[in-house]
């Protein structure tokens, strides 16, 4: 989508050539999808996925980490410090952290589902995978692992595994759009953009909308060639310069005969739904 933030890996963000960078934070993923070429995206496994913006203070990070170190056992301490470990940009550390926990913990599904998208997020996809299918059972599958999962196979480039991950998620949660907006965007690595086009608007039609999905949705209108049509989406969050800007760009990189050759699953963002630290992985 229009926004380059966090999928899992941590890659280096990649620069633009738009006018202010940080008012473009929803914008540069547009021409990231289609600028294969170009070095270092940062994404997210939330891989897929996402800390909410509101990210924790370094005042937050002080207090859970005396807390961490108190009762490093606790795993919802665990899970909280990381999580604020991650917006401040220590995944490495997260992941310590996790790892620790996980051994201390090591049949608490939320300290394995965390484990693992921490794993995702520092491009270590194969352990992510090993912890996450640990994370839940077949008996009591879990959607939101079953999202992460679905990105860390799009990020390993086995996009039809992972859109069996997300139609897996989408038995259980129908219509979430969070899973929605992750198909599109694995129909879209895919090269089936017909299909991305229909999931990202089933996913767009469900209210009340994250702004990236719509964001994801312009991004594949324009990919289609309905330039007119992706900025009308986009001006629905960004300002009309700046989404005049993103079709423009994406206009001079669809010139290029060989952009859908070049589609990269380390340039995409993914959606998470926002939940409660203690239920799920952040």
């Amino acid at each position: 989508m229009f926004r380059a933030a966090r999928v899992p890996p941590d890659v280096k963000a990649m620069r633009m050539p738009f006018a202010n960078p940080a008012r473009l934070m929803s914008s540069i993923a547009l021409a990231a999808l289609i600028a294969a070429t170009t070095a270092g995206c940062k994404t997210t496994a939330e891989t897929t996925g996402s800390i909410p913006s509101s990210a924790a203070s370094s005042s937050d990070l002080s207090g859970l980490a005396e807390r961490y170190k108190a009762n490093p056992k606790d795993p919802d301490i665990a899970i909280a410090y990381a999580q604020v470990l991650r917006t401040q940009d220590q995944r490495a550390q997260a992941v310590a952290v996790l790892e620790q926990s996980a051994m201390m913990n090591p049949d608490n599904n939320a300290v394995l589902g965390a484990f693992g998208r921490a794993l995702a997020d520092v491009g270590n996809y194969k352990q992510a995978l090993d912890v996450l299918g640990r994370a839940h059972s077949p008996d009591q599958p879990d959607w939101r692992i079953l999202s992460v999962q679905g990105a860390v196979m799009d990020q390993l480039g086995r996009h039809p595994e992972a859109q069996r991950y997300y139609l897996t998620a989408l038995k259980i949660v129908p219509e979430e759009s969070s899973v929605l907006s992750n198909l599109g965007l694995s129909y879209a690595l895919s090269k089936d953009l017909a299909k991305a086009e229909a999931t990202l608007k089933r996913a767009a039609a469900k209210p009340p909308v994250d702004a990236r999905v719509r964001q994801n949705l312009a991004l594949v209108v324009g990919l289609r060639g309905r330039f007119a049509e992706a900025e009308t989406i986009a001006r629905a969050d960004l300002p009309p310069d700046e989404a005049a800007a993103n079709v423009a760009y994406l206009k001079q990189m669809l010139a290029r005969p060989d952009t859908l050759k070049k589609l990269s699953p380390g340039t995409v963002q993914r959606v998470q739904p926002r939940i409660k630290v203690s239920d799920v992985p952040r």
